[in-house]
């Protein structure tokens, strides 16, 4: 039974939202953090994939979703706040009456704020570095967002609530876990689960696409088609996080929950 790691779920969720109160600053602060270790998780997986993707390999997307593990491992570790996970946590302790709607919808619109900004200052400095200038690098990762900006509506809507259920439990199931080494294989696992499946996760895209858009690309990436694509990962990722992880573990589990 999962009443233990639920309790550690709860706790969780109340010391971020006791953070927020102490500090905004410092919470969005977190928040920027946890989209910069996804952008450190992106570079490390496209540069990978592109030693195989120019070789034509058919390793090139399985290389790039191992090593994109480490960026949850950064999260996990290192700190930060994550919109997409915080819908689990906060959907559920919410539901527990331990937090209030409003507070919920305060926290995840400044958790995603965060994240944004997160996002947009790590493609200035990937910029500046100059490690993407070169068409023999840079492909891998215009082709996949290209692709991302093209994809129907509907399929990313429903791409977005398999992701963030995957997501999420990949923090969720390391909790029931022993040992740092058990804890960290179960994340890279969800995370090579998610990404191999060709799902869609908002923070991950936003840091691609941030990354891409500064680059020199042709005419199908654009800001118009980050919007086509983010607007319906973003409501899958909520749904995904709030009513397949929170609801769900919490109306399973209610007979056995304790007030």
């Amino acid at each position: 039974m999962e009443i233990e790691t639920l309790k550690h779920v709860e706790e969780k969720a109340i010391h971020k939202s006791e953070l927020f109160d102490i500090s905004p600053l410092r919470y969005i602060l977190r928040s920027m953090l946890a989209s910069m270790f996804i952008g450190f998780g992106v570079i490390v997986a496209f540069k990978t994939g592109s030693f195989f993707y120019n070789e034509h390999s058919p390793l090139a997307y399985p290389m790039a979703a191992i090593t994109f593990g480490s960026a949850i491992i950064l999260i996990a570790y290192a700190g930060g706040d994550l919109f997409t996970g915080n819908t689990f946590y906060y959907t559920y302790t919410a539901l527990r009456k331990k937090l209030s709607w409003m507070k919920v919808l305060k926290l995840l619109a400044t958790t995603f704020t965060g994240n944004v900004i997160g996002a947009c200052c790590f493609a200035a400095l990937i910029y500046l570095t100059g490690l993407y200038d070169e068409t023999s690098v840079n492909t891998f990762l215009l082709s996949v967002v290209e692709h991302k900006m093209n994809t129907s509506t509907m399929e990313l809507f429903f791409r977005a609530i398999l992701c963030n259920w995957l997501v999420c439990l990949a923090f969720f199931v390391p909790m029931t876990l022993k040992g740092d080494g058990a804890k960290m294989f179960s994340m890279i696992l969800f995370v090579f689960c998610f990404f191999i499946s060709g799902y869609e996760h908002s923070i991950a895209n936003m840091c691609t696409f941030a990354i891409a858009l500064v680059l020199d690309h042709g005419p199908a990436i654009s800001f118009s088609g980050l919007m086509h694509n983010l607007i319906p990962v973003i409501i899958g990722n909520i749904i995904g996080g709030s009513v397949f992880m929170g609801w769900m573990y919490y109306y399973v589990n209610k007979p056995y929950l304790k007030e």
